[in-house]
């Protein structure tokens, strides 16, 4: 082991492994960054599957839902139900009066609503697929990987319903207090200060 040359395979082997560990780190953080980066927001967003009525990637006998909501649930198809009447697949029974198809209930005609499980039942229309065809065409740079990666008009319904920056003014302050689940493609209007 005192031998200058086994010494100096060692240091060899040694600075092959340090440059190959880093090289690979480097690519990772490439490859990390590359994801990262948004498309030109001339190109129009692809998407992996077609709108359809009732569109999922389950099981027809299986149903997606909002699941957060405490006491109403919407779930893939657009029917709105109270948590107590969602059905062992995650559908709303239907057969119970209290569940609607689509309902626009809670919501103004902007597409903002004041519950959320409301506006993902609205924004699930069948009227409302152009809408969210324009919305995501012109989407912000900013948004653009967020909405990439919807894959059907459901998951779109839950990402666009949600509360974002664009709900709010002063950084802190709805702009609508009441109606702040918007689908729409315009947020709402800024009250005056």
């Amino acid at each position: 082991l005192r031998k200058r040359w086994v010494l100096g395979v060692v240091f060899g082997l040694s600075l092959v492994y340090f440059l190959s560990s880093t090289f690979k780190q480097e690519e990772r953080t490439v490859r990390d960054r590359n994801l990262l980066q948004v498309q030109e927001h001339e190109q129009p967003i692809a998407w992996k599957v077609k709108f359809s009525s009732g569109n999922g990637s389950q099981l027809s006998n299986q149903c997606r839902n909002s699941v957060q909501g405490k006491l109403l649930i919407t779930d893939e198809l657009g029917h709105i139900c109270e948590r107590k009447d969602l059905l062992v697949n995650g559908c709303c029974n239907v057969n119970v009066p209290s569940t609607k198809l689509y309902s626009c209930h809670s919501c103004l005609p902007n597409g903002c609503c004041s519950v959320y499980e409301y506006c993902v039942s609205c924004c699930l229309q069948p009227s409302k697929q152009h809408l969210l065809e324009r919305f995501l065409n012109r989407a912000a740079i900013a948004f653009q990987n967020l909405f990439m990666a919807v894959e059907d008009r459901f998951e779109l319904c839950l990402a666009k319903c949600r509360t974002s920056s664009q709900s709010v003014q002063h950084e802190n302050t709805y702009r609508d207090p009441i109606a702040k689940y918007c689908y729409g493609e315009y947020p709402p209007e800024l009250l005056p200060v």
